[in-house]
């Protein structure tokens, strides 16, 4: 990613401009913006797909752009489609499973996500 100065410009993204560099890393998480107060990224996870993430040690926010599946959050079971906001705290388990349509997730964690 290259260094920009977020807080006096600002920045605007498409999404599918970051899905875009995201499948050509290979990767199914991309980040996109990183600030000591926070951090952006889109997560992508095909139809039938694992979720093998594991608690983090920041707060995160995920709101769904496209897809279906469920989500475990702590002993929360829901579903998720596209237009779903779902809160993480931090240190709880969490996984999305039962993906029945390609999930596309804007995931944003405060503080910045931890490398």
């Amino acid at each position: 990613m290259e260094l920009e100065n977020f807080m006096e410009a600002g920045r605007s993204w498409e999404i599918e401009q970051l899905e875009q560099r995201r499948a050509q890393q290979g990767r199914r998480y991309l980040e996109f913006l990183r600030l000591a107060a926070m951090s952006a990224g889109v997560y992508t996870l095909p139809a039938g797909a694992t979720d093998a993430q594991s608690p983090h040690r920041e707060d995160e926010l995920y709101y769904v752009v496209r897809g279906r599946a469920r989500m475990k959050i702590g002993q929360l079971d829901e579903a998720v489609k596209e237009g779903s906001v779902l809160f993480v705290a931090a240190g709880v388990e969490h996984r999305f499973y039962d993906i029945t349509e390609e999930l596309v997730v804007l995931v944003f964690f405060a503080p910045a996500e931890s490398s």
